[in-house]
């Protein structure tokens, strides 16, 4: 049983920690390129465009306020919600376990961003014919795709239950 503990716990700790660098080294990237040529305007192709916004808010630029106590708040609100998605991985019996560590990694990348430069730096532009998506980073990629997977699971689940 210590075994497979171990196993089950050395896999979920490389899952969270593959995003978070994956994170990391795209958002220190882009920071170099701040860095270097002071601003940051790549364009990749006529879809997709690396730009520096720095966001105070959550996923998104969602609920951005300039007030430092507002911020205060919601980053203790986010570290809080990381630590009840630790208990819902530990509680997870199948695997949306896996979801749940692909949001974790993402969001511990955002958190960590929150308190080191008290803010998250998003760069990732998206557009089609002039209309632009919100500016997002790996970490909300990551986010997105969990969330994304949990609600498929729980339809899929649904759906399993009703047939029987």
């Amino acid at each position: 049983m210590n075994k497979l503990f171990f196993k089950k716990t050395f896999i979920y700790f490389g899952i969270i920690l593959f995003i978070f660098l994956a994170d990391r080294i795209s958002k220190l990237y882009i920071l170099s390129v701040l860095e270097d040529l002071g601003f940051v305007d790549i364009s990749i192709n006529s879809y997709i465009n690396l730009i520096l916004v720095w966001n105070t808010g959550i996923g998104f630029g969602l609920l951005s306020f300039g007030q430092s106590d507002i911020y205060n708040i919601m980053t203790i609100l986010i570290a809080l919600i990381n630590l009840f998605i630790v208990y819902l991985i530990i509680k997870s019996k199948d695997n949306s376990a896996y979801f749940f560590l692909i949001i974790l990694g993402g969001s511990l990348g955002n958190l960590f961003d929150r308190i080191y430069y008290s803010a998250v730096p998003d760069f990732i532009d998206i557009s089609y014919k002039g209309y632009h998506w919100f500016v997002f980073n790996v970490a909300d990629i990551f986010i997105s795709l969990g969330i994304i997977c949990l609600i498929f699971a729980e339809l899929l689940n649904y759906k399993k239950k009703n047939e029987n």
